[in-house]
């Protein structure tokens, strides 16, 4: 997989992650036109295209489209597994997600697709397996959380131990 793409019906990129090296203009570009290209297209038109030199595989749930680009030679139904996969994930984690929960909380979409992927490729198919890694995740950043404020309530105390 070349990137992967989350934008709303309107258009708005909500989340965008590239496996290969391209300059910034080049990323808005390519995300420009594809969005721009997929949007104009009919619901009933096939989720698969061909763009320049790539594949591309896109599907669309509630608000969101999730748009792979893969090399020619790859298939196109195992991508769509692969976005399928993410939405399942997605949806765990949050519950039924939405597009405001990649919005705030657009770090977690990250780190979701992070322990899915890897350089492009399904590193982790057992969403079983994803899941825990993130749980795992979300306990020890829970941990973090509270030794911080914990030595930060002690330092203010000792630091700062009222009015004189």
């Amino acid at each position: 997989m070349q990137f992967m793409l989350l934008f709303s019906r309107q258009g708005k990129l909500r989340l965008q992650k590239w496996y290969v090296p391209l300059s910034d203009k080049e990323r808005k570009k390519i995300s420009r036109d594809l969005v721009q290209t997929i949007l104009a297209r009919k619901p009933k038109m096939c989720s698969f295209l061909e763009w320049r030199d790539l594949k591309i595989v896109y599907k669309r749930y509630a608000s969101l489209y999730f748009c792979c680009a893969v090399e020619d030679q790859d298939n196109e139904l195992i991508t769509l597994e692969i976005i399928h996969r993410y939405v399942e994930l997605l949806d765990k984690y949050f519950g039924s997600v939405c597009e405001l929960d990649i919005i705030f909380n657009f770090e977690k979409a990250y780190f979701i697709l992070d322990e899915f992927l890897l350089g492009g490729e399904a590193q982790e198919t057992s969403k079983k397996n994803v899941l825990k890694a993130i749980e795992q995740a979300d306990l020890l950043q829970e941990v973090h959380t509270h030794i911080f404020s914990t030595t930060l309530i002690f330092l203010k105390k000792k630091y700062n131990p009222g009015p004189l």
